[in-house]
């Protein structure tokens, strides 16, 4: 694992992202202390797939019309 100083990370950040994508881990270091890891990102095994966490199967045809009750609500101060 190798150790490179902020300045040189910036610096040369795109080899270095180069470097991790092909599998290596970089250290990067702020005035000598280890702050971040660079490293690779695991290869995903084909597209993600949808939770349904909402269960949602059924949309009525009139979902996004106004609600007559909800906008007497909103009109009820203008009269």
């Amino acid at each position: 694992m190798n150790h490179i100083n902020l300045y040189d990370a910036k610096t040369n950040l795109s080899s270095l992202v180069d470097r991790a994508a092909s599998g290596e881990e970089v250290v990067i270091a702020k005035n000598g202390v280890p702050m971040a890891l660079l490293g690779p990102l695991h290869k995903q095994s084909g597209p993600r797939t949808p939770a349904h966490a909402l269960a949602v199967s059924y949309i009525a045809d009139d979902f996004d019309e106004v609600d007559p009750e909800i906008a007497a609500l909103f009109n009820e101060d203008q009269q």
